[in-house]
């Protein structure tokens, strides 16, 4: 089928009531190369504020799956819709781009100057307020939206429990499992219906480290009895009412699986998150270029252990050398028999699934679009929050 079939196929699969998903999944899926479909299990970041060659070779040629921003990226409003839309236009192949990034609130932001400046979700959690955490989550949404991101990396679902937990701290929403649960659920919930995909991690918890995954390799000593008990029950409630995607951590369990960290386990995705906990969304790793895997495993073995593992999408969230290596590394694991092409077919499944679920588009955005941008309605809920802080 040529591309501009491909493309008109697909404009008429995202028209389609969501109950009849499952057919032109697989209409798409099985119209993709090998090469097509492990592109779509690659989101990739690059350097700058323009469009660069690498990212540009990326995208045609590796078939990119989607696109992270950072700040090294973003210098303001104006220039993020110019390079979110540029990267839409890039886009040549069938599906399109998850453009993503990280938008938590607090310390943990990427948008630019103009946006509603949420406070961390601490914050939020202290007035333990449902309906206030989905309109922060609704709020961030639809700010994002206006650029034309359609994938946040939040919200954070780790309790708080280890006061020398620097990585996290007021990332989460709060020190107990309720209030965590309730409402990292609505928030996720909030951005859900902006139409933006919520991502709640780190699976299985990031709360009780103490080591930075950024820089090292956290080790958490606690049972799969102890994780139920406590950091379980907010990605247990998440996956009852629709989560979409998990990301994975880089720490490792040694009670659990002595040989990896959670990315890169069988045990903790395919056998906990998978079989026990009933998730069948887009599983995600969190960036592969963090310490915690690049000191101490190499990429090319780290992204074949993900795969084995049950990871759908692999993050890197920097190095052009590196995000070539990787993808490669995973079409010669197929070609050597290392993972099955049934096995990629299964990521790619849950990935169209859920951009089609979300009709996702590259149609580029207007200038006005940015209009939302702290607005009266949106100013209301952070002053709601500031009150009675």
């Amino acid at each position: 089928m040529s591309s501009i079939l491909m493309k008109l196929a697909l404009t008429a699969v995202m028209m389609m009531n969501t109950v009849y998903l499952h057919t032109p999944t697989d209409v798409i899926v099985n119209s993709m190369t090998l090469d097509e479909k492990i592109g779509q299990m690659f989101i990739a970041g690059f350097h700058g504020p323009v469009m660069n060659k690498e990212i540009t070779d990326l995208i045609q040629n590796e078939h990119l799956g989607g696109v992270i921003l950072y700040s090294q990226n973003i210098q303001s409003s104006t220039q993020l819709l110019s390079l979110v839309n540029n990267l839409k236009k890039t886009n040549i192949n069938t599906l399109p781009l998850f453009i993503s990034t990280d938008e938590e609130g607090g310390r943990v932001s990427r948008l630019p100057a103009g946006k509603t400046a949420f406070p961390p979700s601490f914050t939020i959690g202290k007035h333990n307020n449902k309906a206030l955490a989905y309109r922060v989550g609704n709020a961030i949404g639809k700010e994002m939206g206006a650029y034309g991101f359609n994938l946040n990396f939040a919200p954070d679902f780790d309790i708080y429990t280890n006061p020398n937990n620097t990585v996290i701290g007021n990332r989460s929403f709060g020190t107990t499992p309720d209030i965590v649960s309730s409402l990292g659920t609505a928030a996720m919930k909030g951005l859900q219906d902006s139409h933006v995909i919520p991502t709640i991690k780190h699976f299985p918890g990031h709360g009780d480290t103490a080591v930075d995954s950024h820089i090292g390799l956290p080790i958490v000593r606690k049972t799969k009895q102890q994780l139920y008990k406590t950091e379980l029950k907010p990605f247990q409630a998440a996956i009852k009412n629709g989560a979409d995607m998990v990301m994975v951590a880089h720490i490792q369990y040694p009670y659990i699986d002595s040989a990896k960290p959670a990315s890169l386990s069988k045990t903790l995705i395919t056998g906990l998150l998978r079989d026990e906990l009933g998730f069948d969304g887009v599983v995600i790793t969190d960036d592969l270029e963090m310490g915690a895997i690049s000191s101490h495993f190499g990429i090319e073995t780290a992204v074949v252990d993900a795969v084995q593992a049950g990871v759908d999408l692999l993050l890197f969230a920097h190095t052009y050398e590196t995000e070539k290596k990787a993808i490669h590394a995973i079409k010669q694991a197929v070609q050597n028999g290392k993972i099955s092409e049934e096995r990629i077919d299964e990521s790619v499944r849950r990935i169209v699934h859920l951009k089609l679920k979300y009709n996702l588009t590259d149609q580029p955005l207007p200038a006005d679009s940015l209009s939302i941008l702290g607005c009266p309605a949106h100013q209301a809920v952070l002053n709601e929050i500031l009150k009675s802080d």
